[in-house]
């Protein structure tokens, strides 16, 4: 249950998918004059080096990050390509996780939870942050109990972003189970659940079942291929927002047949948005 590490995938398209919502909903949130509180449930390691042999072991961040560089990206995605371009100042090959894209564009006086269960991430989290301890707080700790003592934030403005790696299908449940009993503590939360495109039924069952809450959302899914005739593999990747932005949606919906048109893998590739705001 701890063998997953990011750092294999970092900068792939459902990295871009992910941290492209993130960053926008990170943004409108700055636009109030208000503290918030950012929870990230599976922080992972925060940083890293796209020039590493793991990295480059599959070098997804090519299909992804890299090309989304080298195209005439639309003003939305600014802030995003702007917080990863911070990242590289040094020339280095870095790609930044969501842990240091919000230290990156939260306020001095907004909070960060971060929640990483794999030891070597944890630490790594530790040592990246380690100057800022009155501002980001870091715990060893299985992100879907330790967000309980989080909610509700003193602030009562908040973001919290799931994104479990979904290597056992329980994951799928415990985000849903998760997911509600955050809405008990804290209803008017802006909640971000990431979770990827596959051939087989979990991700679907999980996507029915927050649609049944009954809460605001909005829906963008990503497809950068056909999925696979094996039937393995992920081809794509999603993020079901519970209580966005009213900004969100005019943000994301114009411009996503152009990111699918950029990071197609195969003529498979195409890109969707529903969404319910009362």
């Amino acid at each position: 249950m701890l063998s997953y590490r990011h750092a294999f995938h970092a900068g792939n398209h459902a990295d871009v998918l992910k941290h492209w919502i993130f960053s926008l909903v990170l943004d409108y949130f700055n636009q109030k004059d208000k503290p918030y509180w950012v929870v990230d449930t599976h922080a992972g390691a925060g940083l890293y080096r796209l020039d590493s042999s793991v990295a480059n072991k599959t070098a997804e961040y090519v299909d992804g990050i890299l090309r989304l560089q080298q195209s005439q990206a639309p003003e939305p995605f600014q802030i995003y390509l702007e917080a990863v371009a911070a990242a590289n100042k040094d020339q280095q090959m870095l790609y930044p996780g969501s842990p240091w894209l919000a230290s990156h564009l939260i306020n001095p006086v907004d909070k960060l939870r971060l929640f990483e269960l794999h030891p070597a991430d944890a630490a790594l989290l530790e040592q990246q942050f380690a100057s800022q301890k009155r501002q980001i707080a870091i715990q060893q700790k299985d992100g879907f109990e330790g967000i309980k003592a989080c909610l509700p934030p003193p602030t009562k403005r908040g973001i919290v972003l799931i994104d479990p790696p979904y290597e056992v299908k329980d994951d799928y449940s415990r985000v849903v189970d998760c997911i509600k009993d955050s809405l008990k503590r804290f209803a008017t939360g802006t909640y971000l659940i990431w979770y990827p495109r596959l051939q087989r039924p979990e991700p679907q069952q999980m996507i029915d079942k927050l649609r049944r809450l009954d809460t605001d959302f909005l829906h963008v899914t990503l497809d950068v291929e056909q999925p696979s005739a094996d039937g393995f593999g992920m081809y794509g990747s999603g993020m079901w927002v519970i209580n966005p932005p009213w900004t969100l949606r005019q943000s994301v919906e114009p411009h996503l047949p152009w990111l699918a048109q950029v990071l197609a893998q195969d003529a498979g590739a195409q890109a969707s948005c529903e969404g319910k705001q009362r």
